[in-house]
Order: structure tokens, then C-alpha cells, then sequence
């Protein structure tokens, strides 16, 4: 299940941080068997993530209604966004920072173009992670990404890549307005 391949993903610490050399066409079939993926599709593909200025609300759900916890934190900040009137520069973004086999913590979160001046009540402000990450593309439901996140952890332990213990998933597909199995989501796996 998700929970499970997030949390080893997520809590695996491996001695050697080192760059991921060529993919395998092998490894994007794995990850990918079951969505329809494009040529173009990355797969462990080394990035600088830029941190960038976010409005974010925080939660915790249970892995079993993830996708229904992140749509309702994230109608919580689109409510904020149209109220402020202010207006997203880029896709939105979960930042899970705590992972075990029942349930994550995490940040939904949106960025700016800059700090909105009035947060108010559950909604913060501050900065999404940035640095070295390794980036990979799942297209289709919320519920099949249990085999692409099975696929990377197995990747990130082959080739011995220390991460750290978090995860970001950028919707490149609106996650409040697209059906739920046409859904792109971009993966960001932080790494040493």
C-alpha cells in the first residue's frame, strides 16, 4: 500500500548519497506499468529544487483517506487565496514530513510570489524545502501510486542514495478540479 512504500521511501537511510547515473527503461516500467506515462516522463532525475515563498496549512491524516485529507487542507488554502485575493505562482505542493505504516503529517501548501503580510488562523507562511532531490512522475489516481512509490524506494536503495526523511508531491494537475485518475503528480525525493 501507499503507506507502506512512502514510509520506506521515507525512513530509509542508506550510508552512500550518490548521484543517480542512467536509468534503466526497466525501472520507469516498474514504477509506471500501470498509468500512462509519456517519453518524456522522468524518472530519478537529479534536480536543484529552488525554495520558494509558500502559504501552507498543516495536518496528519491516515494513509487510508490521504487523498480526501489533502483536497479538504487543500479547499482550506484556495478559501484563504480567493479571500486575500491573491493569486498562486506556481503548482501546489504536499510536503509529507512524518511517515510511519498508519498515518503522515504533512504540510499542503501553496506558493506565492511573495508572503501574504495578514495569515490567519491555521494558514502559515514560510519557504518549501529546496536543494538536490531526485524527481520522478506518477500519472493516474491518488490510490495507484502505491506501485510508482514501491518502484522508487526499491530504485533508492539499489543505488545506495542517502534521502532524507521527507517527500514532496507537486500537482501539475489541479488536485481540487481534475478526476481522480488523471491526475500528475510530479515526486521529489530530497536526497544528502
Amino acid at each position: 500500500m501507499l503507506r507502506r512504500a512512502c514510509r520506506a521511501l521515507g525512513l530509509a537511510v542508506v550510508a552512500l548519497a550518490a548521484a543517480a547515473p542512467g536509468i534503466p527503461q526497466s525501472a520507469r516500467v516498474l514504477a509506471q506499468g500501470t498509468v500512462q506515462t509519456q517519453p518524456i516522463d522522468p524518472f530519478g532525475q537529479d534536480v536543484t529544487l529552488p525554495e520558494k515563498t509558500i502559504v501552507y496549512t498543516t495536518g496528519s491524516g491516515s494513509w487510508d483517506t490521504a487523498y480526501d485529507t489533502l483536497k479538504e487542507a487543500f479547499k482550506t488554502l484556495q478559501d484563504y487565496l480567493d479571500k486575500e485575493k491573491l493569486t498562486a505562482a506556481g503548482p501546489a505542493l504536499t510536503i509529507y514530513t512524518a511517515m510511519d505504516d498508519v498515518s503522515f503529517n504533512f504540510q499542503a501548501a501553496v506558493p506565492l510570489a511573495s508572503a501574504p503580510t495578514t495569515p490567519q488562523g491555521n494558514i502559515g507562511t514560510g519557504t518549501s524545502p529546496g536543494g538536490k532531490a531526485l524527481k520522478f512522475v506518477h500519472r493516474g489516481s491518488f490510490d495507484s501510486m502505491t506501485a510508482t512509490y514501491d518502484t522508487i524506494s526499491h530504485f533508492v536503495e539499489e543505488k545506495q542514495i542517502a534521502s532524507k526523511e521527507l517527500l514532496i508531491e507537486e500537482y501539475m494537475t489541479d488536485i481540487l478540479k481534475t478526476e481522480p485518475d488523471k491526475l500528475v503528480i510530479n515526486i521529489f525525493v530530497p536526497i544528502d
